[in-house]
Order: structure tokens, then C-alpha cells, then sequence
């Protein structure tokens, strides 16, 4: 079976299988998935009337999402498992990444082993933009510190931009590099600089909205991010100089509050980092998407 290299020209294909069906898990989206073309070699093809995409580093081949579309999923799903399988030469990295609770039942039934990754936090538009309540009392008082002590500009994301964008990102991990030394964490933000890089450097090709907020002459946080469905916008990247208090809180409230005309907003996952976990939370989410990962169990039959 032949497999497609993924391009940018291939996301009219892509939307059309994941719109067949409402997400709520933020990476069924063309724009999260090419964003990891600079750490995975990603090829996709049609099996058995499903979409699969297959993401493949030093380690494996894996799928990122279950097989996609009205076709035999069941049947593609065993097809993809002979492929990674043949691919791995350990057969344990052979897996389907990110199954929404909803496809539990059809793996769990088929003899898959099937376990919680992580999990979206999904909040209240309304929540996040007005900053209500006692509540949200901290995160009020650090959007309403930085209003009153910096003289900045809000303005939409544009691509003259970028290349600030980038140095920005810079400084920010080298910032939290001195407070946080883990080699997994420091691993993890030059991951997400290339994927930073991907997203800007096809900001408009994707579809990506955001905002930049400048103090003085210097850009000093940015955000941008993606329509999941009509009800869910997702955050992506928001990125700011840790020096300025309040920018955080203020660039967060202020983009929510030109996205007001979805109800939800989805801050993505934690990564697996408390402190990631404990900020996200702060926000006081509205729910909890689960993400599962579902493998063959030994000796299992079809």
C-alpha cells in the first residue's frame, strides 16, 4: 500500500474526514497535526475507507488518531497494526494515539488494551474572558496590575512578526530553563519551538488566528490558535515575557473575549508538568477530555 508524504495540500482531504464527526479532543485538526511535521516523518493513506496518519521517528511508527471516516474502521484499524508492527522492530511502540471516550466500546470489545494518556481542559469561554467571581480573583488582579502599569498595543497576529515571535519563544525557555532544569521539560519546549516554527511559518496557509501584544517597541507576548468545531475554538501558543506581570492574564482574557461568539474554549493538555496542571486548573475548566491510547493485547485475535 502506497503512503502520501503530508503537505499543506492535503488539508481540504484531511477536514473533510475530521468534520464527518464533532471533536472534542483538540488534535483532530489539520492544523495540529502539520504542525509536527519537523519532529515526525508523517505519512498518510486510505485504508479500508478510512483516513490514517501515521507519525514516525527513531523510535517507531505510530498512529496519531484511530482510522477516520464512514469505512471499516475495525478492519483498518487491524490493517495499521500489521503495518506498524512490520515497521517496529519492538512491536510495543505500535499503537493508536488518542482515542476520544466515545471509541472506547470499539477497541475495548475487539480485545484492545486501552488506557488514559492524558486529558484536554476545556473551559467556558464566557469564564475566561470576563474573569467573574472570587474565583477568578487572582488572574483579575494580575490583568487589571498590567493595565494600569504598562502603556502597550493589542493588535491581530501578522506574519512581520514572526521572526520577534520566535526570539520571544527564545527568551521564554531560556527563562524557565533556569527555573526548571529536567531534561525531559527542557527536551519538551525545543520540541514545541519547532512546532512554534511550523505553525508561524504557515500561519495563514492553516488558518490560524491570534494576537500580539507590544510594550515599548518590542513585541512581548503572542497567541494564536485554531477553530476546533463551531462551538470550540483551541489555544495553541501562548507565549510572553515572564518579567511583565499580568501580560499572561491580560493576553489570555483579552483573545477569549474576541472569540465570544464560541462557547467553549480548549487550553489543550498539561504535558504531564504539575505546574502546567496547577495553571490550568487556576482557569477552573468546565470539563475534562480524556485521550486514550489503545494497543493489542499479547495473543490477541481477529
Amino acid at each position: 500500500m502506497e503512503f502520501k508524504k503530508l503537505t499543506l495540500s492535503d488539508k481540504k482531504i484531511f477536514d473533510g474526514f475530521l468534520q464527518r464527526e464533532e471533536h472534542e479532543l483538540c488534535v483532530y485538526a489539520f492544523e495540529n497535526i502539520y504542525i509536527w511535521k519537523g519532529l515526525f516523518d508523517i505519512e498518510w493513506g486510505i485504508i479500508d475507507g478510512c483516513l490514517c496518519v501515521f507519525f514516525k521517528d527513531k523510535f517507531g511508527s505510530f498512529l496519531y488518531l484511530p482510522p477516520l471516516g464512514n469505512g471499516n474502521v475495525e478492519k483498518a484499524s487491524q490493517r495499521a497494526f500489521a503495518i506498524m508492527d512490520k515497521a517496529n522492530r519492538n512491536k510495543d511502540v505500535s499503537r493508536i494515539e488518542n482515542l476520544e471516550e466515545s471509541q472506547l466500546g470499539r477497541y475495548k470489545n475487539r480485545g484492545y488494551s486501552c488506557l488514559e494518556k492524558s486529558h484536554d481542559y476545556v473551559c467556558l469561554c464566557e469564564d475566561l474572558a470576563a474573569l467573574k467571581g472570587n474565583k477568578f480573583k487572582s488572574q483579575r488582579a494580575s490583568f487589571n496590575y498590567f493595565i494600569k502599569h504598562y502603556d502597550f498595543e493589542y493588535f491581530p497576529y501578522s506574519a512581520r512578526y514572526r521572526d520577534e515571535c520566535i526570539g520571544l519563544y527564545d527568551n521564554w525557555m531560556g527563562m524557565r530553563s533556569e527555573s526548571n532544569a529536567d531534561h525531559i521539560y527542557q527536551a519538551m519546549m525545543q520540541d514545541n519551538k519547532a512546532s512554534l516554527n511550523n505553525a508561524l511559518w504557515n500561519y495563514a496557509e492553516l488558518g490560524f488566528e491570534g494576537a500580539l501584544v507590544r510594550v515599548g517597541k518590542k513585541i512581548k507576548g503572542f497567541t494564536i490558535g485554531y477553530e476546533l468545531n463551531k462551538d470550540t475554538f483551541c489555544i495553541l501558543y501562548e507565549i510572553t515575557d515572564l518579567s511583565l506581570k499580568g501580560l499572561a492574564q491580560f493576553i489570555f482574557a483579552k483573545f477569549c473575549r474576541e472569540l465570544k461568539s464560541y462557547k467553549y474554549i480548549n487550553i489543550m493538555d498539561d504535558s504531564g508538568l504539575e505546574n502546567l496542571k496547577k495553571v490550568k486548573f487556576s482557569y477552573h475548566p468546565e470539563m475534562l477530555v480524556p485521550a486514550y491510547i489503545a494497543k493489542k493485547d499479547n495473543g490477541q485475535k481477529y
